[in-house]
């Protein structure tokens, strides 16, 4: 095995002059499967079909607008010049720690509107998550974007437009995302209070990210740290915490009463969700910048438009 140069067309193909990105693909298909988990656990969630659609909605709603809102935040200065840019995502730029609290901030939001109680459905999203934020990073890892420090390991890769072989951190990442869901389902099976798979997702995912993250090339920086390792310590030191207070709370399962069905207005909730999840396959990861220029190499036609305007090229999350 040696190393290997990266020239996969991160495009899947075009629809009536839309393109469908791999990395685009990554979120449709956790949607769908977040939507899928919380489906089949209705029962034990106290859900009905159409609180399960309204959860589905909330959370993917929340995903995408947090992690568009982190990568504003983080390139403000370049926001603040291209204020009509800020909501477009199919010109990319979802920032991974924003999608999870973004995510967690749907939930909320659906168990404040719907009366659930707020644990329990934290941690139904918990597997979930994981899963997509595995499925997330083999997006990133097609799209080329995000890359790691100069090796000479015999699984490093050449990135289309990063200097020399690198670590293929998304790759690191994802599967240490995947390996996060059987220490879950085991912690689930052996019973934990309510809200415990949640703090333990939280942990697991930004404490072992520290260490995969050293590999990484960071060009923004937060409180004097690169970005993506202070918002790893914040949400490390939030996981524990959580840890330790679920710890001091009963073993006894949360009580969840029995659904009412409604079937009023699913329709519109089922199409919307489909919506949601088909419009994600427009999402390409290159964050605000010149798309043609950057993928052009790779997906001969692919063409400046009103999609794909000429956009300077700002600071590299």
């Amino acid at each position: 095995m040696g190393p290997w140069i990266h020239d996969i067309d991160p495009i899947i193909g075009t629809v009536f002059g839309i393109h469908l990105w791999w990395y685009g693909l990554s979120y449709s298909l956790g949607f769908l499967n977040a939507h899928i988990s919380f489906m089949r656990r209705r029962a034990e969630l106290g859900l009905s079909k159409r609180e399960v659609y309204e959860l589905s909605l909330l959370l993917s709603a929340g995903v995408l607008a947090g992690g568009r809102l982190l990568v504003v935040h983080n390139e403000r200065a370049f926001y603040q010049e291209h204020l009509a840019l800020i909501p477009a995502v199919w010109l990319g730029g979802l920032a991974t720690h924003g999608l999870i609290l973004g995510g967690l901030a749907g939930v909320v939001i659906f168990c404040l509107l719907r009366r659930k109680p707020m644990l329990v459905m934290l941690d139904a999203l918990a597997i979930p998550a994981a899963l997509i934020l595995c499925v997330g990073r083999i997006g990133n890892f097609i799209d080329g974007q995000i890359v790691g420090s100069v090796t000479g390991v015999p699984w490093a890769v050449q990135f289309p437009d990063a200097e020399g072989y690198r670590h293929p951190v998304v790759l690191y990442d994802g599967l240490k995302n995947l390996l996060i869901v059987p220490v879950l389902i085991h912690a689930r099976r052996r019973g934990v209070p309510p809200g415990g798979l949640a703090a333990r997702f939280l942990f697991l995912y930004a404490f072992t990210r520290i260490f995969i993250d050293y590999f990484r090339e960071y060009p923004l920086t937060m409180l004097g740290l690169p970005a993506g390792q202070t918002m790893n310590l914040f949400m490390s030191v939030a996981g524990v915490a959580l840890l330790w207070r679920n710890r001091r709370r009963p073993m006894a399962r949360a009580t969840v009463p029995v659904a009412r069905e409604n079937p009023g207005g699913l329709w519109w909730r089922r199409a919307l969700l489909a919506a949601v999840i088909l419009g994600s396959l427009v999402i390409a990861s290159d964050a605000t910048r010149d798309i043609p220029a950057t993928y052009g190499k790779r997906h001969p036609g692919l063409e400046y438009s009103r999609v794909y305007p000429p956009i300077p090229d700002p600071p590299r999350r």
